[in-house]
């Protein structure tokens, strides 16, 4: 898989959560990653397809991560995992998506979006709908970890 589909998915989710959330990011060292366990509690997964290209991309949260980014994005801190902090991963998901979209596309790469599917708890699992390398690229920042997964077969 090339970097440029990559490094258009990195630059938007810092873009999305120091503007939308007021949290800094700090990247780690990507991977290929070799198993479907996510590396946290709640994910959001979508897929895209273009005539170049087709691929996922999901991002998932540590939940004390996800928990600090809803009470930044609306005032308010829930318990736990629930229906809303589900909904704002969602969001996130598809507003990194969107954001990464515009940027490939700045390059000649086309594609459409999916809704987002949310999956969360304890060692739930990430399926990406493709046959390319799955490229895992962790982040850390003080109230918790975040990764992102992007898969790409090119047509």
């Amino acid at each position: 898989m090339k970097v440029e589909f990559i490094n258009p998915f990195l630059s938007s989710l810092i873009n999305v959560l120091a503007t939308m959330a007021q949290t800094e990011l700090t990247p780690g060292k990507p991977k290929i990653k070799k198993d479907e366990v996510a590396q946290g509690d709640v994910s959001g997964l979508i897929g895209m397809v273009g005539p170049q290209t087709k691929g996922s991309f999901s991002i998932t949260f540590d939940e004390s991560l996800a928990l600090a980014i809803m009470e930044r994005m609306l005032g308010e801190r829930p318990d736990g995992i629930n229906e809303e902090v589900t909904d704002m991963v969602g969001e996130i998901t598809n507003m990194v998506t969107g954001g990464a979209k515009n940027l490939l596309g700045e390059k000649g790469y086309e594609f459409e979006m999916a809704t987002p599917i949310v999956v969360s708890g304890k060692n739930h699992t990430i399926t990406h709908q493709c046959d390319g390398a799955k490229i895992i690229m962790p982040f850390t920042s003080p109230d918790g970890n975040a990764n992102i997964e992007v898969s790409f077969d090119t047509l």
